[in-house]
């Protein structure tokens, strides 16, 4: 499985795919899914659903857009206001030092599951 999910490009797409086979979506199993998509091609139809899945995806996008400008603007402003924006950079800096750290000190050590 893990060969499956190391020639897939999408990130997200691999995680909902592990969450799925797994049974650790929403704290519920593979038979629940199971059942929720059979009820769901039950209701829409198998020739409705990619329009639907398509409409859906088209709204977390704009969503998603509407977010990144939201967050441009206020970088922006803060920029007019004279406001340093640099500390989240710096902190973000320093996290991944940290991050690193742990990696080399926790490296040989395996986890058990």
């Amino acid at each position: 499985m893990v060969a499956f999910f190391s020639l897939k490009k999408n990130s997200r797409l691999n995680l909902i795919i592990f969450a799925v086979m797994n049974g650790i979506f929403l704290f519920i199993g593979g038979p629940e899914i199971f059942v929720i998509l059979l009820i769901v091609v039950m209701l829409f139809g198998a020739d409705k659903i990619p329009e639907i899945a398509r409409g859906l995806g088209k709204g977390m996008r704009q969503i998603k857009d509407a977010t990144n400008d939201i967050k441009r603007e206020i970088n922006e402003s803060a920029k007019n206001q004279g406001i340093d924006t640099d500390f989240v950079r710096d902190i973000n800096k320093e996290v991944n030092e940290v991050k690193d750290n742990i990696d080399d000190f926790t490296g040989p050590i395996k986890r058990n599951r």
